[in-house]
């Protein structure tokens, strides 16, 4: 369950209890409301007294900004690099726009997007028969093989392969010198 942060002039009478159990889990309830055009969270919505003391600061809180802000490009940027290999590539992108999020309304709204997006494909194909789940693997395999394709086409073959990896990747068409 999630909190809904407080709106500006808004107090905790108008909010109620809002972590109730018959509270919708829907994502139709939006962070903000249509009419705060703020870019961050505001310093009272904040439940760690650290952050609501640098968010009180103007200073302060524009360097926080920065640092949260340059923190999430560097660890997306490095996702995304990570993207087309195997391993945790996604995952290092959600992590940054996680750290994001922390600070910028429209990161929150973002992650909370992308949650929803992968839940909705988790739902749909985990009563998919085997077959189909076997399909959608490999149409990703064969994805992710263009993408290392089109990579050593642009940048040629590294060298840091083995010789045998390196022989036989030449001979994939288009890839040979």
């Amino acid at each position: 369950m999630s909190r809904r942060p407080r709106r500006s002039g808004e107090d905790d009478s108008v909010l109620g209890d809002s972590l109730t159990p018959d509270a919708p889990d829907d994502h139709s309830l939006t962070l903000d409301a249509p009419d705060d055009h703020n870019v961050t969270l505001d310093a009272a919505d904040d439940d760690w007294e650290w952050r609501r003391k640098i968010r009180s600061n103007p200073h302060s809180h524009l360097i926080y900004r920065l640092v949260v802000g340059v923190v999430g490009l560097i660890i997306i940027v490095v996702g995304l690099i990570m993207v087309p290999f195997p391993g945790p590539g996604w995952l290092v992108v959600f992590l940054g726009l996680a750290i994001w999020a922390t600070e910028f309304e429209w990161a929150q709204r973002l992650l909370h997007r992308a949650r929803h997006i992968l839940k909705s494909w988790n739902e749909l194909l985990k009563p998919q028969p085997w077959w189909i789940k076997g399909l959608v693997l490999l149409l990703t395999i064969a994805v992710v093989a263009a993408i290392f394709w089109l990579l050593f086409l642009i940048s040629g073959v590294p060298g840091f392969f083995p010789d045998a990896v390196e022989v036989w990747l030449r001979k994939i068409p288009g890839l040979g010198e």
